[in-house]
C-alpha cells in the first residue's frame, strides 16, 4: 500500500523529527520489566495481604500473577504487530477509532504512572529522612528532597534512554538484593528450625466475608504489585528487533517475578505471624528483624529506598514515551512530540510530565490508597486491552507477529473487569480519586480539541498506515 500523503504541515514536520534510538537489547529489557514489576508493591504490601488471608499470603500474588500473564498474551500480540511506543492508548486508536476514548485510556495510564512515580519520590524522601536521621519536621522538608530527587530522575530520563535503562539496571539489582536477603532468610529460619512454617496454609477469611471474597479482596491489593509489565510496550520503538524478543523476555520476566514474590510471601509468613505482619508500613523489616537480628536493619532500610527510587525512575520514564508516542498521532498536541536532535530524547514530553509531577508532590502529597487506584486504572485499561485485541485480529499487518489464544484475552477481560468491580470490597476512596483523575483528563481532552482546531492539525484516522506496524522497523 502506497504511503499516505502528510495532512497537514504539523505532520510533515513530525515526519521530519529525528527517530527513537534503539538500544535496549533483551537483557535490558528483562531487567527493565522485572525491575519495573519489583518495586515498591511487594515493600509495603505483603502485610495488608496477610491482614485479608492471614497464612496463604502467597495465594493472592499467585491469583494476580495468573491474571497478569493472562493479560500480558494480549499486550504481546498487539506490541509484536505494532510496534510502536504508544502501548494500549495506540490499541485503543486502532480498535475503536474514538479519539475521546484514546486519550482517556492514554491519560488513565499515564496518570497512574505519574501519581505513583510522585508518591515514590516522597516515600524516597521520608525513607532517607529516616536512613539518615535528618529529622525533618513536617511535610516542607519531605516535600523540598522529594522535588529535588524527582529533579535528578528527569535529568537522568532526559540523558538518554540508555542512561534510563541502564540506571534501572542498578536499582533493579538493589532492590532484587533485598528480597533475595528476604528469601535466604527464610529459608535458612525454615532449614534450622525457626518460625513456623505451618502458617503457609493457614486461611484466615476476614469476619463479614467468606475464603472467595477474602481472596480476591487480597488480590485487588496484591495486584498492584504484579503491574508494570505493561510499562515495557512503551519502549518498543527503543528496543532491538521488537517482534522477536518481546514474547519470551516479558513472559520470562514476569514468571520470575511470580516465583520472588511467592518466595518472599513464605519467607515472611514463616518468621511473622499475620497480625504482626500487618501492623505498619515496614512488613519486610519486621522480617529481617525476625529472622536475623544481627543483620544491620539500617542497610535493609536503605535498599527499600531505592526499590522506591527505581519505582519512580521507571514510571516516569514510561510517562513520557506514552506522551510522545500520542502525541505523534495527534491526540496530544504535536509539540509533546519533538525529540532532542542530539540525546534523541523525546525533551518536551519529559518536561510535561516531569511538571505532573512536581504539581503532585508540592500540592497533593501522599495519596491514600494510591496502590490500590493505581490498580484500579490500570485494571480498566488491561479491560480495554484484552477487547482491542479480538477487535483488531480483522486488521493484518506485513509482517508476522505473535498471537495469543483466542480464550485468553476473553477471560482476561472478564477477570480485569470483575476484579475493578465495587463487590471485591475495595475502599471506596479509590473510585473517588480514579473519578477525579479522569474528570480532569475529561477537561484536558476538550482542551486538547481546541487546539487541534486553532492550528488545524487533524488526528491520525486508525486505518493510516503511518499509525500501526506496516512500516519499516529500523
Amino acid at each position: 500500500m502506497p504511503e499516505a500523503a502528510p495532512t497537514n504541515s504539523s505532520e510533515a514536520t513530525a515526519k521530519a523529527e529525528p527517530s527513537l534510538h534503539r538500544v535496549i537489547g533483551p537483557w535490558l529489557l528483562l531487567l527493565f520489566i522485572v525491575g519495573d514489576i519489583l518495586g515498591t508493591g511487594i515493600y509495603a504490601l505483603t502485610g495488608q495481604v496477610a491482614k485479608q488471608v492471614g497464612g496463604v499470603v502467597w495465594l493472592p500474588f499467585l491469583v494476580a500473577f495468573v491474571v497478569a500473564l493472562i493479560t500480558a498474551f494480549s499486550y504481546l500480540e498487539l506490541v509484536t504487530k505494532y510496534p510502536r511506543a504508544a502501548g494500549a492508548a495506540l490499541y485503543a486508536h486502532k480498535a475503536f477509532g474514538i479519539h475521546f476514548v484514546t486519550f482517556i485510556v492514554a491519560f488513565a495510564v499515564m496518570c497512574s504512572g505519574i501519581t505513583s512515580a510522585s508518591t515514590a519520590s516522597r516515600a524516597f524522601a521520608a525513607n532517607m529522612s529516616s536512613a539518615f536521621n535528618l529529622g525533618l519536621s513536617g511535610t516542607f522538608g519531605i516535600t523540598l528532597i522529594g522535588l529535588a530527587f524527582m529533579a535528578i530522575v528527569a535529568a537522568i530520563n532526559l540523558r538518554g534512554v540508555g542512561e534510563s535503562v541502564k540506571t534501572n539496571v542498578v536499582l533493579t539489582c538493589v532492590e532484587l538484593t533485598g528480597l533475595l536477603i528476604i528469601i535466604f532468610i527464610g529459608l535458612s529460619a525454615i532449614f534450622g528450625g525457626q518460625g513456623d512454617v505451618s502458617r503457609v496454609m493457614q486461611f484466615s477469611a476476614s469476619a463479614d466475608s467468606g475464603a472467595f471474597w477474602s481472596v480476591i479482596a487480597a488480590t485487588t491489593l496484591a495486584f498492584f504489585a504484579m503491574v508494570g509489565f505493561e510499562d515495557a510496550v512503551n519502549m518498543a520503538e527503543e528496543s532491538k528487533e521488537p517482534t522477536r524478543i518481546f514474547p519470551k523476555v516479558l513472559l520470562a520476566g514476569l514468571l520470575f517475578t511470580a516465583v520472588i514474590y511467592v518466595l518472599v510471601s513464605i519467607s515472611a509468613i514463616t518468621l511473622v505471624p499475620p497480625a504482626e505482619l500487618a501492623e505498619g508500613e515496614t512488613p519486610l523489616l519486621k522480617v529481617v528483624e525476625a529472622g536475623a537480628p544481627n543483620f544491620p536493619v539500617a542497610i535493609f532500610g536503605f535498599i527499600t529506598m531505592f526499590a522506591v527510587a527505581n519505582t519512580a525512575l521507571i514510571n516516569m520514564l514510561m510517562a513520557s514515551r506514552l506522551v510522545y508516542g500520542m502525541s505523534r498521532e495527534h491526540v496530544l498536541p504535536a509539540v509533546l512530540g519533538k525529540v532532542h536532535p542530539s540525546r534523541r530524547t523525546p525533551y518536551i514530553a519529559i518536561g510535561f510530565t516531569s511538571l505532573l509531577a512536581f504539581a503532585l508532590i508540592t500540592f497533593v502529597g501522599e495519596v491514600p490508597a494510591l496502590g490500590g487506584t493505581t490498580a484500579l486504572l490500570l485494571l480498566c485499561v488491561f479491560t480495554i486491552v484484552n477487547v482491542a485485541v479480538l477487535v483488531l485480529r480483522k486488521d493484518t499487518v506485513a509482517h508476522s507477529h505473535f498471537r495469543a489464544p483466542t480464550i485468553l484475552p476473553l477471560v482476561g477481560a472478564v477477570c480485569c473487569a470483575f476484579l475493578a468491580g465495587p463487590w471485591t470490597g475495595r475502599d471506596p476512596v479509590q473510585y473517588k480519586i480514579a473519578g477525579v483523575l479522569i474528570g480532569i483528563g475529561i477537561v484536558l481532552w476538550f482542551v486538547t480539541v481546541l487546539i487541534n482546531r486553532a492550528t488545524g492539525v487533524r488526528p491520525s484516522e486508525p486505518e493510516m498506515a503511518e499509525i500501526g506496524g506496516s512500516g519499516p522497523i529500523n
